[in-house]
């Protein structure tokens, strides 16, 4: 099954995704061209646009560093993955 067929691995990634590739489109980069600013393979960032992989923190750093913004922009308000997890 191709990469682009299969689903985001959540809610959090998807969201996290879209925002990448939101900030990508505002600056009017091609996946190419940001993934080369942000020190990462464009693969890598395609899948990450589409949900469909999940990111180290030193790696969400270095694609917020790449895009121009503050870590923290894109992760704001994400959903919070459900599997188990709890804030309490």
């Amino acid at each position: 099954m191709p990469d682009a067929a299969k689903p985001p691995l959540n809610a959090t990634t998807r969201e996290f995704g879209a925002r990448i590739r939101a900030r990508r489109e505002e600056l009017g980069l091609s996946q190419e061209a940001a993934a080369l600013r942000c020190g990462i393979h464009w693969t890598q960032l395609g899948k990450v646009e589409r949900g469909q992989r999940s990111l180290r923190l030193e790696n969400i750093v270095k694609i917020a560093f790449g895009l121009d913004v503050a870590p923290g922009v894109l992760l704001d308000g994400v959903p919070v993955p459900s599997e188990g997890h709890s804030l309490e």
